[in-house]
């Protein structure tokens, strides 16, 4: 693939990899590739009138630092329904005990900040280009943080888009131990009275996998998000 990164970056047309051609619009997300999974479309912008298009055909940015964007649409797809999340015993007593707090959309940008420097090997998509596009789309009320606090402090947080009745997760972290399933557990119960169909987790992991996450071809997927998800936007208090 012999494109140069530069035409990438200041160019806002998308470069389709299946097809080896260069379009203002997303392909069909059947043209994504299997390896990597997923990767469907490279360049165009962050604006919020592709950002929304993209999460409304189930497809999200995904790139690090130096990176043209990259688009991906990965095939399975993994998901938490909010009615099937599973807590533990030990996760409910401390549910019970009410060590925690949650609230919504308090601290939007430390949120970011804090999953941004939440890797191991410093290698961090959430680059100053996602941030300042999230936060666009956070400022037009449809990205959303969710905080965890203990004693007032600020020790767990996830943030993502909201369309409709989709929640389209993107990065999570924890600096205690449960802070994020606890987290979870509450955004789950409050996306299940609200009749949100699931939240999108993107990719599997192991510890998605222990609190009931699913995972959903892409054709399920996308039939879920052509019947709910729409410009419609909900306000978390």
């Amino acid at each position: 693939m012999d494109l140069d990164k530069k035409y990438l970056h200041s160019n806002k047309d998308l470069y389709l990899i299946k097809n080896k051609r260069m379009s203002n619009s997303f392909p069909n997300q059947e043209d994504a590739l299997d390896n990597p999974n997923g990767l469907l479309a490279i360049g165009g912008d962050l604006s919020e009138k592709r950002l929304l298009n993209a999460y409304q055909k189930g497809i999200f940015p995904w790139f690090n630092l130096g990176q043209p964007i990259l688009w991906w649409s990965p095939n399975p797809r993994c998901v938490l329904i909010p009615k099937y999340f599973h807590i533990s015993r030990t996760l409910r007593r401390k549910l019970n005990n009410n060590i925690f707090s949650i609230t919504y959309n308090k601290e939007f940008k430390k949120v970011m900040h804090e999953c941004s420097i939440n890797r191991v090997d410093d290698n961090t998509w959430i680059t100053p280009s996602i941030k300042h596009a999230f936060f666009n789309l956070y400022k037009s009320g449809y990205a959303h943080s969710v905080e965890c606090w203990e004693n007032k402090k600020l020790v767990g947080g996830l943030y993502g888009v909201v369309m409709g009745k989709i929640f389209f997760g993107e990065s999570m972290y924890s600096r205690v131990s449960d802070a994020s399933k606890i987290l979870l557990a509450h955004l789950m119960d409050r996306l299940e009275s609200l009749n949100f169909r699931l939240l999108d987790c993107q990719i599997e992991s192991d510890h998605l996998k222990s609190l009931g996450a699913q995972l959903f071809s892409r054709k399920k997927f996308n039939k879920i998000l052509n019947n709910h998800c729409n410009l419609d936007k909900t306000y978390f208090s």
